[in-house]
């Protein structure tokens, strides 16, 4: 029987908003060649093969719209590219990547289908389509293919490349409250919240709030310890110490048992609890040094771990440890129990969306310095009933935050401040947290910059916590959007000439303002950088411009089909004109209709407070207006044109030419801007076309920008801007 082969021309990344959706997507060429003859009913055990590999395929609605839905289409029969694009997207919800967009459409070319997914990581996405059409292809061959296998091959690619939880978490809380953001490290967790100088910056749970001295501060586990308790905050006694000598001497001094711990690790690492002997204290000692440059020895708390999550001066999470032990039977080995016991629970894992960490012996110092206290080693075999305490520290599992007393919320509040952290995670001990910390003897033990928020997100017992929406909350106050006003503007006539001339009049207007067009880079209509990657680059760039307050950004038919819009939404979208279009074959787009698709993007990602200024002159164009969120402004060189009556008698605005004037019509009357008989205004209109200028009219009207400052920037707009 020979083999299916199924081709997958192209791949292409739409980076954001594009003619398929408003998110990042994953868009293909296949040609599925023989299969276009051979629908999904007419291949023998196809249903049967792909349900019981992917049976979460079930879930799928698919245009049938309920449960099940994909399954139906199956059975009735559908073609390849639509069985490709569903295996795809279950296999990226199976690697952790949940999605449910997806679109297959047929081009004029037989067999030849344009696909997309939603690709939250791009990376990712490739390869899951790639899989996906060699399990397609097993699939209708009747071969054999290792599904476990390929989805543990994405989850490492998950891993990879998605960004870690706890940034996730508060990208996820900064999407839900419309505040746009751009991750600045591909493979990375640094990620920019907002817009130039809007902007705020993430890197996990550290944000450009958190200071490089306090970060210095939670590092030093001694300063910290001096600091707090020299404003009261109660914190175990103890010192550095030299070498084991030393560190035994301070332990005779404080008072058996004793911690002994790095003075700069973290995750508990190399963390000793409990010393009770010179020789527990001496592999303490050499445990520590290897995880830190210093060594600490300081009075033990009796007690439980606990986390304390302090946001913007306020406690907003709690967790409490606990610690992990295995019991004998006298048969298994210790390293075998800790498997069968410990790691087999479903919260360890290697990746770090895990909340507990898989323990691996002899790797885990601090488990093998516990284990050999108790006398025991990998390989030793527990008695039958013995419980043997494999971890005590750096299991925070139960979520306690209704349970913190508001003496400690203060105290942990305070240890925040004191070390100057926004975000902070508070390490205490105490027997009860819902009682005082004073009466209890219990201690601020650590403060830690960065703090890991999968505890509070995924805790194995108790309510899960808004943590994320408490770190945007605390960046982006209450009606904060992170937003800069945005111009996007696109078509086919002088759209160069218009983003350059809006650029200039919000100058004017004393923003600085960043302007992304034709391949050119200005900030304050000072060229700064030519022959940027890609459009969608450059709008990019000015929108990571902490300076910028405002921007204009030109997308060209083909970037938006290319790589899709640098910007999730825009205050004002213009759009120039829908012409057939030319030289887009290789995206099929072959059609006015199809190209009225592709420019609708603009007015699809107006915000509900924008506007969308449209060339009235253009019938295609002008029939855009209904997509709009936002209002809609038109501009058309005739005066009496037949939307102008209806648009401004509905609350509309409508720019136009009368009596060689550039005049504004709206519901309180019509207001003349500039007149075209001035000499400056002439020698504008010798360089760009009438359109043009009304719609930098549209636009600035829209910007609410005053009608004095339109005029007064027009007028001296030929002699700022040589390269109108």
């Amino acid at each position: 029987m020979p083999t299916t082969t199924l081709d997958i021309v192209r791949m292409r990344h739409l980076r954001g908003p594009n003619v398929w959706t408003y998110r990042a997507a994953l868009e293909a060429i296949l040609d599925i060649g023989p299969l276009e003859d051979r629908p999904s009913h007419t291949l023998p055990g196809l249903y049967e093969r792909l349900t019981a590999w992917l049976p979460g395929l079930v879930e799928h609605h698919c245009g049938v719209g309920e449960r099940g839905g994909f399954l139906q289409r199956l059975r009735e029969g559908t073609w390849a590219g639509h069985i490709l694009e569903h295996i795809a997207i279950e296999l990226l919800n199976l690697a952790g990547l949940p999605t449910g967009f997806g679109q297959t459409r047929s081009t004029e070319r037989r067999g030849v289908y344009k696909m997309v997914i939603r690709a939250r990581q791009y990376e990712v996405a490739e390869q899951a389509v790639l899989d996906a059409r060699d399990l397609l292809c097993a699939a209708i061959d009747d071969r054999s293919f290792d599904v476990a296998a390929c989805v543990k091959r994405l989850k490492a690619l998950v891993d990879r490349w998605a960004l870690g939880p706890s940034t996730a978490a508060i990208v996820d809380a900064a999407t839900a409250r419309r505040i746009p953001h751009i991750r600045l490290i591909e493979g990375g967790n640094l990620v920019q919240l907002g817009y130039g100088a809007e902007q705020k910056r993430i890197w996990t749970a550290e944000t450009d709030r958190t200071s490089a001295i306090a970060e210095g501060i939670s590092r030093d586990k001694d300063l910290t310890k001096r600091l707090l308790a020299e404003c009261g905050v109660p914190v175990p006694e103890g010192r550095v110490v030299r070498d084991v000598d030393d560190a035994w001497q301070a332990a005779q001094d404080i008072g058996l048992p004793v911690v002994v711990k790095p003075t700069d690790a973290n995750h508990a690492r190399g963390v000793s609890l409990d010393v009770r002997t010179r020789e527990e204290l001496q592999a303490a000692f050499e445990l520590a040094e290897r995880e830190g440059s210093e060594v600490m020895v300081e009075r033990y708390i009796p007690g439980t771990e606990h986390r304390v999550l302090v946001v913007g001066g306020r406690m907003v999470a709690a967790s409490r440890g606990e610690c992990a032990w295995i019991t004998g039977d006298g048969v298994h080995t210790v390293r075998e129990l800790i498997e069968r016991d410990i790691n087999s629970d479903p919260r360890r894992g290697e990746e770090e969306e895990y909340p507990l960490d898989t323990i691996r012996l002899p790797e885990n110092r601090d488990v093998m310095l516990e284990l050999k206290r108790q006398g025991l080693q990998p390989d030793s075999v527990p008695e039958a009933g013995r419980r043997v305490l494999v971890q005590r520290t750096g299991l925070l599992t139960d979520d306690v935050t209704d349970q913190v007393h508001p003496d400690i919320a203060e105290l942990t509040s305070l240890a925040a401040r004191v070390v100057g952290l926004d975000i902070a995670g508070i390490d205490l001990v105490v027997q009860d947290i819902s009682r005082p910390l004073a009466e209890q003897g219990g201690a601020i033990v650590e403060v830690n910059a960065g703090p890991g928020l999968l505890p509070h997100l995924k805790p194995a017992r108790g309510t899960p916590r808004p943590v994320g929406e408490a770190i945007v909350a605390h960046l982006f106050p209450a009606g904060s959007t992170g937003r800069i006003p945005i111009v996007g503007v696109t078509g086919t006539r002088e759209t160069p000439a218009l983003a350059r001339l809006v650029g200039w009049l919000l100058q004017r207007a004393n923003l600085h303002t960043g302007v992304a067009c034709d391949g050119r880079l200005y900030l304050q209509m000072q060229p700064v950088q030519a022959g940027a990657p890609s459009p969608w680059e450059a709008g990019q760039r000015i929108l990571m411009n902490r300076r910028v307050q405002a921007a204009v950004i030109e997308n060209s038919p083909r970037s938006i089909l290319d790589e899709g819009l640098p910007y999730d939404r825009c205050l004002i979208g213009i759009v120039t004109d829908v012409p057939a279009p030319t030289g887009l074959q290789d995206h099929f787009i072959t059609t006015q209709d199809q190209m009225r698709k592709v420019l609708r993007t603009q007015v699809d990602v107006v915000l509900p407070d924008g506007c969308a200024v449209l060339n009235a002159d253009c019938e295609v164009c002008a029939s855009l207006a209904e997509l709009s969120d936002g209002a809609v402004l038109f501009y058309g060189v005739q005066p009496d044109h037949p939307l102008r009556a209806e648009h401004v008698a509905q609350g509309g605005q409508f720019v136009t030419v009368e009596h060689n004037q550039v005049v504004l019509a709206r519901a309180s009357g019509v207001v003349p801007v500039l007149g075209l008989d001035h000499p400056d205004i002439q020698a504008l209109t010798a360089r760009i076309r009438l359109h043009t200028l009304l719609a930098a009219v549209g636009a600035a009207v829209a910007l609410r920008l005053p009608l004095d400052l339109i005029r007064a920037g027009l007028e001296v707009a030929p002699a700022e801007l040589p390269d109108l």
